[in-house]
């Protein structure tokens, strides 16, 4: 299991202000097992349901059902903030090489606050380390793309539904540029 502190904005908008000091957040990643494949097919539905109405493919079968087929406990990790389950996010080889995140929700009460930018950052470091390129997809107009290009991940191809993108590793002098 791999713990982390983190800051976290309780209040979001409240960061601005003249003394703002955002309380500290203990999360960790777990592996997944099998007790979790619904509460994470449960989720899914839950966050994906605004992008998946918007773009006129909502079923309320299909979303949790294709968590199921795809869901992977060597891959996938559970998001725990304070202990309780926020999230989860899969990380596995990517059939092109590198590797390939997805199924990378947050519960709503905690998006937005930094706990997603904290864990992108632990996996991008962990393939940052061992020189991976990372891809994944996002849904057309989804929010999730900008917290994507914040971290260095640009458009790689894209289709009616999906924006299929692409970070290449960033060397270890902190600056984010990619390795030559």
């Amino acid at each position: 299991m791999d713990m982390f502190t983190t800051e976290y904005a309780e209040r979001p908008g409240q960061e601005g202000r003249v003394g703002f000091r955002p309380p500290r957040l203990r999360w960790e990643l777990r592996a997944a097992g099998p007790a979790d494949v619904e509460p994470i097919a449960e989720l899914r539905a839950v966050v994906m349901r605004p992008d998946l109405v918007r773009l006129g493919r909502y079923d309320e079968h299909r979303v949790r059902q294709r968590l199921r087929d795809t869901f992977s406990e060597l891959h996938t990790s559970v998001v725990l903030a304070e202990g309780a389950f926020a999230g989860s996010v899969t990380m596995s080889p990517a059939p092109s090489g590198g590797q390939w995140i997805e199924h990378f929700y947050l519960a709503p009460e905690h998006q937005g606050r930094g706990l997603g930018t904290a864990v992108l950052r632990a996996l991008l470091d962990r393939a940052d380390a061992a020189g991976e390129t990372v891809r994944l997809d996002v849904i057309q107009g989804s929010a999730a793309r900008r917290l994507y290009e914040r971290h260095g991940f640009t458009v790689e191809s894209e289709d009616p539904i999906d924006v299929f993108m692409v970070r290449t590793p960033r060397d270890g002098n902190g600056d984010g540029t990619a390795r030559p």
